[in-house]
This record gives C-alpha cells, structure tokens and sequence, in this order.
C-alpha cells in the first residue's frame, strides 16, 4: 500500500491538530483511502469557523471497458457471446448493453454468459470497448464520505470539488462568502503544489 506523499494538519491550537491529524489519519486507513489520496493538506480554524482539505487523488486507471471482465466471441447466428470472468461489473455491464442494444436484445442465460443479438452489420468487437464503471467516481464519493467524518461535528455547511485529480472540501457552521473560501482554498491547493 503506497502511504501518502504530503500529509499535513494546520491548526491554531496545538492539541487540535494533533486530534484531527489522527482522525483523519484513522479515517482514511479505515476506507482504504490512503492509497488513492496522494496528497492531503487540512486546515481547520474554529474562530471562523472553518474546515478545509484539499489534494491530489492518483490516477484510478481509467474507465471499466466489458473487455476487461469478458471474452466476446461471435457465433453463426450473428450473435455476440459474452463469457464473464467477473461479475463485479456484470450489473452495470447489463445496463450499458441495454441501452446500446435494447433489452429485447440482450439475454443472460446464465451468469457468466450474457448474449446480445446485433442488427445486421454491427461489429460484435465494438461490444469490447463498451465503458460500464469508472472506479474514479466511486473513490470520489468515498473520499468525500471520509472527509464528512473528519470535519468538526456541527460543520453542515459544504461545498466540495473535484476535477482531473485535485479535489477540495469545505465545511463551516456559517454561510461563508465565496471570495473567501476560494482565497482559503487557493492557500490550501497551493500547498499541495496544485493551482485552479
């Protein structure tokens, strides 16, 4: 498991920062987070009050394709015959052949046999290239779960953001003014070596 390349907590009391530096620190071991987050920066400022994590996400890899879980053949009936090896994606797989295909078109048999009947001329290796998941938004929810645990009990007022791997989460009591929070973020991202 890679561990974090930066890490840091900023807070205007001492014993605080330590807390929050074990919470998070905690929480993020408990959602197997620290593999995906690369660098991680929290300030926390109860005068404001305010809390404010923002960093860098590694690469997830890119999109689930049916290839990557499935063997697509062509039989003689101008039938594509899907062999799943995985059926961690089989139900959002179903779904995308839905959609692309129709449900009238799309039969499973079994459940590592999915066969999906093609209009004359559709190449039944298109079927390969068929995105069904992206690990990346899933990873996204769970960071942002993990950051709602982290923040000081109270902090119900939110804006997060996420984008090409950086991300930022802001929580306060109040209703903050957003020339505020986009200089405190900026300070914040720019720590981490990130600029919007």
């Amino acid at each position: 498991m890679a561990a974090l390349e930066y890490f840091r907590v900023e807070c205007a009391e001492e014993k605080g920062r330590d807390v929050y530096e074990q919470i998070a620190n905690d929480v993020l071991l408990d959602f197997d987070l620290v593999r995906v987050v690369e660098r991680l920066q929290i300030f926390i400022d109860p005068k404001v009050p305010i809390f404010i994590a923002a960093g860098t996400m590694r690469q997830s890899g890119g999109p689930v394709r049916v290839s990557d879980f499935a063997e697509v053949n062509a039989d003689e009936e101008g039938r594509a015959v899907l062999s799943i090896g995985d059926e961690t994606y089989l139900a959002p797989m179903l779904s995308a052949l839905w959609e692309r295909y129709g449900k009238e078109n799309v039969d499973q048999p079994d459940r590592f046999s999915v066969v999906v009947h093609l209009a004359a001329g559709d190449d039944p290796r298109a079927i390969e290239e068929i995105p069904v998941a992206d690990p990346g938004e899933g990873l996204y929810r769970d960071l942002i779960y993990a950051l709602q645990i982290i923040a000081p009990e109270g902090f119900k007022v939110r804006r997060e953001y996420q984008k090409g791997g950086v991300f930022y989460y802001v929580a306060s009591e109040n209703t903050l003014p957003e020339d505020v929070v986009e200089a405190m973020v900026a300070g914040e991202l720019k720590k981490v070596g990130v600029t919007l």
